[in-house]
């Protein structure tokens, strides 16, 4: 499910208040382009014309709090406004807003426009173009508009273009959104990439408990063993994703790889997860010496008293903490 924004008159009914007729005419001209609306558009625009310089002048020379016309529009993505604005008032389809720096087809990808991202691309907007590092694919995976990915990867976007430090699958991952790590995967986006934050895109899907881009990713051919830093079978058992632990064993996982801090993946499962997931584990997990009794009820009693000896020895060092002040 795509991310949604907030829309534009709602924005403005939050800096403005509710009265509309209380804002100013460029707010007003804006959200007329908004909803499409030319005829409004033009009433409001002669309106403002105290100059004489005419409608369309008034038009494509007005904005408010950093977005003109063109941006507006491009946020509900109305054809036939679009048309006017650049066909007919010859609006730059390159300007960026002052607030975020969106270029109107930004605000298309953003909001999930198809029709309105195709007539950009008509009218001689760079499909590769990037702000501050970011594509418009990687800007598509964000907010979650499969089709707009998929356009964008039909006609020739860098399914592994990094955008900042991370690319298309990454944020996809990251975000949960299947569709388009499934789509990017078909593209041929690596999911053994490691870039700046040293991570890659199943652990990504991990850390944001997202079961199925990871199992997409496992299907990928991702490494699913412990690194130097990661251990995905571990973090799967700490944050209780039983799918995702079976997945991850069944694609050659090691279950007797401890955690940077010396945990099993039975261990986390006992302490932060379900009897089902150390049941998982149990048959594959190699006996910890220290575990009297080894099986799935004496793991669990084991890591419970351990975390209860902790609990009572943090008790104890405040106490004492506590007495000496």
């Amino acid at each position: 499910m795509a991310r949604r924004n907030i829309p534009l008159p709602d924005t403005f009914e939050l800096l403005l208040g509710k009265d509309q007729n209380a804002w100013p005419a460029e707010a007003s001209l804006l959200v007329a382009a908004y909803h499409g609306d030319i005829r409004r558009l033009k009433e409001i625009a002669k309106s403002m014309d105290v100059d004489g310089k005419g409608i369309p002048a008034t038009v494509a020379n007005t904005s408010f709090l950093g977005m003109n016309a063109l941006h507006a529009a491009c946020d509900l993505g109305r054809l036939p406004v679009l048309r006017y604005l650049v066909e007919e008032l010859n609006m730059d389809v390159n300007k960026p807003d002052t607030t975020r720096g969106f270029t109107p087809i930004e605000h298309v990808v953003c909001n999930g426009h198809l029709p309105a991202l195709r007539f950009l691309l008509d009218h001689g907007v760079n499909m590769h173009q990037e702000r501050k590092g970011v594509t418009l694919l990687s800007a598509a995976a964000e907010k979650g508009q499969a089709e707009i990915a998929k356009f964008l990867l039909s006609k020739g976007a860098r399914v592994d273009a990094e955008s900042t430090i991370l690319t298309p699958l990454f944020i996809a991952s990251h975000r949960g959104y299947a569709s388009i790590v499934k789509m990017l995967l078909e593209y041929n986006a690596n999911p053994n990439e490691r870039i700046n934050v040293n991570f890659t895109p199943l652990e990504m899907a991990l850390n944001s408990s997202s079961v199925p881009c990871l199992k997409l990713l496992v299907q990928a051919g991702a490494a699913v063993n412990a690194s130097r830093s990661y251990n995905p079978l571990a973090r799967a058992a700490e944050k209780g994703l039983t799918e995702a632990i079976k997945c991850l064993l069944e694609a050659g996982a090691d279950p007797n790889v401890p955690d940077t801090f010396g945990r099993l993946p039975i261990e986390l499962a006992a302490e932060y997860g379900t009897w089902e997931d150390v049941e998982v584990l149990f048959p594959v997990t190699s006996p910890i010496p220290t575990v009297a009794d080894w099986s799935v009820h004496g793991i669990i009693s084991h890591v419970y008293l351990e975390v209860m000896q902790l609990e009572l020895f943090r008790m104890m060092i405040l106490l004492k903490r506590e007495s000496l002040t």
